[in-house]
């Protein structure tokens, strides 16, 4: 039986069955697995059914794997997954979702190593099939697909002269706004023969449209509670594409939806980010910015007339802090998440090929460099004339600037740190994706104390937050929504709480007399608790509302001004003492880092999509 797109479309409208198109109607079929999740229960052996099942189907040419590969990204989960993905006999592509990208111990490396990329392109019978990251890459947030991949996927574009190719879009996430720069991809693709665009992440078969272009949403290859798992299979005819969920060694059940590839038309005047805020204050405008090919992770270093930052492209990059203006670039093996740590002459960086970095401030030339053997994707620390840095290989070491001498070595840390440790009190304080918070003796690296948060679950674990601490009190925020205050010289709780109206996640930040600390709280306030009270004691909340937020940026005051980076691109100026809205600026629509003070009325802040801004603040009269 032939089956006619008139016909497809009237079997759809009325939610009939749909059976698999026959064979003379079929230019080719693929499948297509995703959210296998290796590392969660019963994923290997879901995933090891699935590929045994498609060896087993001469018809399908090849297997599209749409990401979240791994529950956490981590290296055995990493080589167990290519393990049996390996196994197959056909040919398969690959990019990575959130949980490969968002905890990942060796800062998104590893995905490229045991895969050979983060991408694809390639052509089948006519057919160019194109696949991106989708981030976030190790800062909490919404997805985004990294600027570097941005960039290939332009760069992939311009190669190909003919936009009359039909061309399929793979990307774990929706292309709509759960993406902060989905019309990043889609303006690329305007004019383009687009004939779909699928994805996973929301573990469930679905149809949708982008901007007036088929979208499917594909389910998630785990069993969840049924007695096997399961996947898709794409069967490409000359103007539609059918799709049928396969259960391995069982059945195909009938097509669940058929995508009209044939009168497709792009929606006119599509919604896109405004910047129309900034208007209202013109007090604040751009004195210079940078746009990276690559991602920015981290904070800025600020020294006299310099900024020092990083890339995931491997850069360390110094620049003029007047005027923007490069001054030199050093290029490391793998992605850097860390921010830099200026002391006196000297530039420290760790970079995720698993080597910290030394480098002559003035010149960028190499100082010393130290391997540690894995990914580095913390930041440094300086206590007196060493730096501390916190490893992914369970290591907290501890170097002499000046000389590069390794001046002591902990090991023990379960799971790897992200964070910047505090060095406080004589003490290294870090939080580490194990659930544990860490206090180190600073002089010799003995351990003085560990505190769980006693989470079943390492999501949770107080890791990506700066802690902050004062008058012998430290102060943790985590996604387990609790914040908590630890004695700085036994580990012992002062006291940890969760408000279900006020959820913390990751974001905190100290006044600078030390007397308030800030937390940013889910729900989009700030609140601000007194530092020198033994309970939990509220002083203020900010009635200004920020919009649903789990962006970790940490919070910095300078004179009054309570520095606030959000999610969405829009950096927030509150009064410390009141939390009162002084301005607030968007230049983005992606996850800013930070905002750090420097100079007369300037801020330096950096977002995920490689922007780096300096903005001037010019007073009222």
């Amino acid at each position: 039986m032939k089956l006619y797109p008139l016909l497809l479309s009237c079997l759809l409208y009325i939610g009939l069955p749909l059976i698999p198109a026959s064979a003379q109607d079929t230019l080719f079929r693929f499948a297509l697995v995703t959210d296998t999740h290796i590392g969660a229960e019963t994923a290997a052996e879901d995933l090891q059914h699935t590929v045994a099942d498609i060896n087993n189907l001469p018809d399908i040419a090849f297997v599209i794997f749409s990401g979240d590969i791994t529950e956490f990204g981590s290296d055995d989960e990493l080589t167990t997954a290519y393990s049996i993905i390996s196994q197959l006999h056909k040919p398969w592509h690959i990019v990575p979702g959130n949980h490969d990208t968002k905890w990942s111990e060796s800062g998104c490396n590893s995905f490229r190593k045991v895969f050979g990329g983060e991408t694809f392109s390639f052509r089948y019978k006519g057919y160019w099939f194109l696949g991106t990251n989708c981030g976030p890459n190790m800062r909490m947030g919404p997805g985004q697909v990294p600027r570097e991949n941005i960039v290939w996927l332009e760069q992939q574009l311009q190669r190909e002269p003919d936009k009359t190719i039909p061309l399929i879009y793979i990307n774990h996430y929706p292309q709509d706004t759960s993406l902060n720069n989905w019309y990043e991809v889609l303006d690329r693709l305007h004019d383009r023969n687009v004939k779909a665009m699928l994805c996973g992440h929301g573990h469930a078969n679905r149809a949708l449209r982008f901007e007036g272009m088929p979208g499917i949403m594909c389910r998630s290859n785990l069993r969840a509670k049924a007695p096997i798992g399961g996947y898709n299979i794409v069967s490409v005819l000359d103007t539609a594409l059918v799709f049928n969920e396969r259960r391995p060694h069982t059945t195909t059940l009938p097509a669940w939806h058929i995508a009209n590839t044939s009168r497709n038309t792009w929606q006119l005047d599509p919604f896109r980010p405004g910047y129309e805020m900034n208007q209202e204050y013109p007090q604040v405008h751009v004195r210079w910015q940078l746009q990276e090919q690559g991602d920015i992770g981290s904070a800025v270093a600020i020294t006299g007339d310099r900024v020092v930052y990083t890339n995931t492209n491997g850069e360390i990059k110094a620049v003029q802090l007047d005027t923007g203006k490069p001054l030199w670039k050093y290029t490391t093996g793998g992605k850097i998440y860390a921010t830099p740590l200026i002391y006196k002459q000297y530039v420290i960086t760790p970079s995720s090929d698993g080597s910290v970095y030394c480098l002559d401030l003035t010149t960028g030339k190499l100082h010393w460099k130290y391997e540690t053997g894995k990914a580095i994707v913390s930041s440094p620390a300086v206590y007196r004339s060493w730096v501390v840095i916190a490893g992914s290989d369970g290591h907290c070491r501890a170097w002499d600037i000046a000389s590069g001498q390794l001046k002591w070595d902990f090991e023990g840390i379960r799971n790897f740190v992200e964070t910047r440790p505090l060095v406080y009190q004589d003490k290294v304080i870090f939080g580490s994706w194990g659930n544990e918070c860490y206090a180190l003796d600073a002089s010799s690296g003995a351990k003085a104390w560990s505190w769980s948060n006693g989470a079943a679950n390492r999501m949770f674990s107080p890791a990506a937050c700066w802690p902050v601490a004062t008058a012998g009190k430290l102060y943790l925020v985590s996604p387990d929504r609790y914040m908590t205050a630890l004695d700085v010289a036994s580990g012992k709780e002062n006291w940890r709480h969760r408000d279900s109206a006020n959820w913390v996640r990751e974001s905190i930040g100290l006044s600078a007399d030390s007397s308030l600390v800030f937390v940013k709280t889910m729900q989009g306030h700030i609140l601000a608790y007194a530092a020198n009270s033994d309970t939990q004691s509220l002083v203020w909340k900010s009635p200004v509302p920020l919009g649903y937020e789990i962006c970790p940026s940490p919070l910095n005051e300078k004179d009054g001004v309570l520095y606030v980076p959000t999610q969405s691109g829009v950096l927030y100026a509150l009064s410390a003492t009141s939390g009162d809205l002084r301005w607030k600026y968007k230049y983005t629509n992606c996850l800013i880092n930070t905002a750090q003070p420097a100079g007369k009325n300037q801020v330096i802040t950096s977002s995920a999509d490689g922007k780096l801004i300096c903005l001037e603040i010019v007073k009222r009269r």
